[in-house]
């Protein structure tokens, strides 16, 4: 007699509740992870998890424990020598280098982290607050306790301070004013801009005793920020633009920065020296030289050339605008640190695919 079949028993259906679970949600993420399609996993049940910033669960806790060490690197911050040589003056450009943000290189060996410092969605506030006082302490502005900080909009808007009641006094909370400028001749307040491939500006008034922050964008650039702001130091200070001295940090250099022709017929519609901005760069690039059956097309040889990509040049376009907005050539630095060709060093939303942090120009004069 034949024996009876035992029959599988029957598979458990997960609950609802189970499917909206962190569970649930790492199990998922660690099946897209298997297959490489980590960014943007944390979506996988948008708006299924509703207890705040979800934490490492699964196979994900396991290596967010043996990364939960304190990088000890200490930041590596750049500085302009034509401002380094002004007296009673504090000014510095961070890089990524030295802090304790693991989030946009999880890879990196347990003692270094990246020096983010601003409040992005992707970091934890508490590593923002112990990167900034890092930052701080590398550009010898731990003393500051008035700050001059913006909620950058892309726009032509400068903003002043005229007291250190009109600075907050917490460089650990996000800016709330909107403008893309600010300005003072208050001693004790630290102006500051955040950038991750926009141009940040610093001016000195030696004279004067004035002060100024810029963050330039290509929106910021084709508004004129800079020579509004200087238009603004002049009325308000009573500074002459040839006494002023100025750094352009490190942003997007023309190398990295391809644009689309519309910008350049924008840009012609403002500036007269708008051919010595553009150029246009034949590039292969290594994906059309690894692959080019991929690029081939139906045309007859020699008719389906390979375009140039126009390229835009705001270091340039920054400097051209404090020169004529006044400055004498010798009086304006350029430090030509291209944050997009080294991802190592600085962060940049265009090369890393606006997944990465931020960080910060910045200038204040001593009591």
């Amino acid at each position: 007699m034949t024996a009876a079949r035992k029959k599988p028993a029957a598979t458990k259906k997960p609950t609802a509740e189970y499917l909206e679970s962190p569970e649930a949600i790492a199990v998922v993420d660690d099946i897209l992870g298997a297959i490489g399609l980590t960014h943007g996993t944390r979506a996988t049940r948008r708006n299924s998890w509703t207890e705040g910033a979800r934490r490492p669960v699964g196979k994900k806790a396991d290596l967010a424990q043996k990364a939960a060490v304190t990088p000890k690197e200490n930041p590596k911050p750049l500085f302009a020598e034509n401002l380094s040589a002004a007296e009673a003056l504090v000014h510095g450009f961070s890089t990524r280098v030295g802090g304790v943000t693991r989030v946009y290189r999880p890879h990196l060996p347990k003692n270094l982290g990246d020096l983010n410092l601003g409040f992005t969605k992707h970091d934890e506030p508490e590593n923002v607050r112990t990167n900034r006082t890092r930052y701080l302490k590398s550009i010898k502005a731990s003393r500051f306790h008035s700050f001059g900080m913006l909620h950058q909009i892309h726009s032509p808007i400068v903003r002043t301070i005229a007291s250190s009641t009109e600075a907050t006094s917490d460089f650990f909370a996000p800016a709330r004013h909107k403008a893309d400028a600010m300005l003072t001749d208050v001693p004790g307040v630290l102006l500051t801009v955040q950038v991750a491939d926009c141009v940040p500006v610093l001016v000195f008034d030696p004279k004067r005793r004035a002060i100024g922050a810029f963050h330039a964008g290509w929106r910021g650039t084709l508004a004129r920020i800079v020579e509004r702001g200087i238009g603004t130091m002049r009325r308000q200070y009573g500074s002459d633009p040839a006494d002023l001295i100025a750094a352009i940090g490190p942003s997007i250099g023309p190398s990295s920065y391809s644009v689309s022709e519309d910008l350049r017929y924008e840009f012609s519609s403002q500036f007269a020296y708008v051919d010595t901005l553009f150029k246009d760069v034949y590039d292969l690039g290594p994906i059309r030289e690894k692959y080019p059956n991929l690029f081939l097309t139906a045309r007859a040889p020699g008719h389906s050339p390979l375009g140039p990509l126009l390229h835009l040049n705001l270091w340039e376009a920054n400097r051209r605008q404090l020169m004529d907005a006044g400055l004498q050539e010798k009086n304006i630095s350029v430090l030509e640190e291209d944050t997009a060709a080294d991802t190592g060093r600085f962060f940049s939303h265009r090369a890393e695919d606006g997944f990465t942090g931020r960080m910060m120009a910045s200038i204040g004069l001593s009591k």
